[in-house]
């Protein structure tokens, strides 16, 4: 649904105007409008918003409330004159009826699976006592051929400064940096790189190593383990695992436990298209 004609406050100012609703408060069945002889109501407008998606609930009161009774008087006006009881919309009003019930149903489901005490405990669970993955602080210089390789590293034994070295021998970008590479995790270098690296230990340096940009020297600085994510970082996944393993549950057990009875009919599926069949 659309919202049109936000700021329209002029077609609703009759909402506001009468003796009854100045000295009483409203209730839901207050009528704030009335189109073609049919009440709007409170009612009609709290509902109506409380299903509007999010961007809309975050608008201020007053545009918001107008906006809603001005959608709601458009949609009263616009269904003057259509036959409410024809068979295609009778079967209409059934199926977003099922529908509107049927989430009002997984909105319960949803909001008794992610209460806080819940959202903590999936947390312990999957994040307090878990080891979190290894990074890798390292630097390299990067050479065509390897007998470069080989100097260097000799040249390296020798005493020599890595970052210098890579900064007069790397052809790598990072050379100009000292080789530095920062922080990384599994899965960030090409295979050939990374197991080199997982294979040393902090501070040493590397035999030649191939690759498919030619050949490197490593020095690794440090290794960490990453630590677990705060409750912040993954708090919206948790929420949405918790949510479908609800729903999934839910949805199991009432397909057992209600009467279903599928009809033992044989339908050739081109019959959803068979829009004919609507017509009075």
């Amino acid at each position: 649904m659309k919202i049109t004609r936000l700021i329209a406050a002029s077609s609703v100012a009759v909402l506001m105007a009468t003796s009854s609703m100045a000295q009483d408060a409203p209730t839901a069945e207050t009528v704030v409008a009335t189109v073609n002889g049919t009440d709007i109501t409170v009612g009609h407008v709290i509902a109506l918003a409380n299903r509007l998606p999010e961007r809309f609930k975050q608008l201020p009161d007053g545009d918001l409330f107008n906006g809603v009774v001005d959608q709601l008087i458009q949609q009263s006006a616009l269904a003057k004159g259509i036959n409410a009881d024809t068979k295609a919309v009778r079967l209409a009003v059934e199926n977003e009826t099922r529908a509107l019930l049927a989430t009002e149903a997984l909105g319960i489901i949803e909001d008794a699976a992610t209460t806080e005490e819940l959202i903590e405990k999936a947390y312990q669970e999957q994040y307090a006592d878990a080891k979190g993955a290894e990074e890798f602080n390292a630097a390299h210089i990067l050479v065509e051929t390897e007998e470069e390789a080989k100097a260097l590293v000799t040249t390296l034994e020798g005493g020599a400064d890595f970052a210098e070295l890579a900064k007069e021998k790397s052809t790598g970008p990072s050379g100009p940096n000292g080789g530095s590479l920062g922080w990384f995790g599994l899965g960030q270098m090409v295979p050939e790189f990374e197991q080199a690296v997982v294979a040393m230990e902090a501070g040493g340096i590397s035999a030649p190593i191939k690759t498919q940009f030619g050949w490197h020297v490593i020095k690794l600085n440090e290794k960490r383990e990453k630590p677990a994510p705060a409750l912040v970082e993954v708090r919206a996944q948790l929420i949405e695992q918790l949510q479908a393993e609800a729903v999934n549950k839910h949805l199991e057990k009432i397909e057992l436990t209600a009467d279903i009875k599928r009809s033992e009919t044989e339908f050739d599926p081109s019959i959803i298209r068979q829009i004919e069949l609507l017509a009075d």
